[in-house]
């Protein structure tokens, strides 16, 4: 089935200025931002008392290590495996905790890449139509 179940559907949503759009508006979006961290994580923070300092950083990682030793000496405790998996849950909370994003763009940039993305959704969507959304009986 063609796309809108048209002839031309195709091109305009395939090979279409349409999917160039949205890939562009996107691509210039995401190009436009920065990724950085910042201060504690959630539970570094918590560990810490809010005090901003990072000296105890490392204290996040003993639930994995513990859990690695405990697997190593015997592979079938569930204590260790628990210990791992949390640890691992721990560890990528707190990356995914730190991180902050800023845009770095003029605001003519932005309603660019906005109405570029508004153009592209709507000639995709325009190749989805069926014959009699396009006005033929």
């Amino acid at each position: 089935m063609k796309p809108g179940g048209t002839e031309g559907g195709t091109a305009e949503f395939v090979g279409g200025i349409g999917l160039i759009l949205v890939g562009l508006a996107l691509y210039f979006l995401f190009d436009s931002v920065h990724v950085g961290t910042h201060g504690n994580g959630v539970l570094s923070g918590l560990l810490l008392g809010g005090s901003g300092g990072t000296a105890s950083m490392g204290i996040i990682f003993v639930p994995f290590v513990a859990g690695v030793a405990l697997l190593f000496y015997n592979s079938k405790n569930p204590l260790g495996s628990w210990l791992l998996w949390s640890g691992l849950g721990i560890i990528v909370i707190e990356i995914l905790s730190r991180i902050r994003f800023s845009f770095d763009m003029k605001t003519s940039h932005l309603l660019i890449i906005l109405g570029m993305f508004g153009a592209g959704v709507g000639l995709l969507l325009k190749s989805f139509r069926t014959e009699s959304d396009n006005g033929k009986p």
